[in-house]
């Protein structure tokens, strides 16, 4: 085997002993509600980071404003509760007419 071969094996039984951990350790330890709190807030935080970085840059620099005028739209219509097949349509949509349009 090679190395990478082994080092995604190594990240697969890795990934999986961390998610079996969760309903093996349900309820053998208890976290004070303030560690509960950081933990959902932190939680929270990474989501917010990933998003702003998928929807504002793209490899090294800038993605234009039709990506976020379209995550923008998608996220207004999740808010307001639309179906996920929706969200993904429109958002898509927006941003492929805003690029037609010129707006990159």
């Amino acid at each position: 085997m090679n190395a990478t071969l082994v080092a995604v094996l190594v990240l697969a039984a890795g990934t999986y002993a961390f998610r079996l951990a969760g309903p093996l350790l349900h309820g053998r330890a208890d976290l004070p509600a303030r560690v509960q709190e950081l933990l959902t807030v932190g939680a929270t935080v990474l989501l917010v980071a990933l998003l702003a970085t998928g929807a504002l840059t793209e490899g090294h620099g800038f993605a234009g404003w039709a990506r976020p005028a379209g995550v923008l739209a998608g996220g207004l219509l999740a808010w307001r509760k639309a179906p996920f097949a929706v969200v993904v349509v429109v958002a898509a949509t927006t941003t492929g007419l805003l690029r037609l349009a010129g707006v990159s």
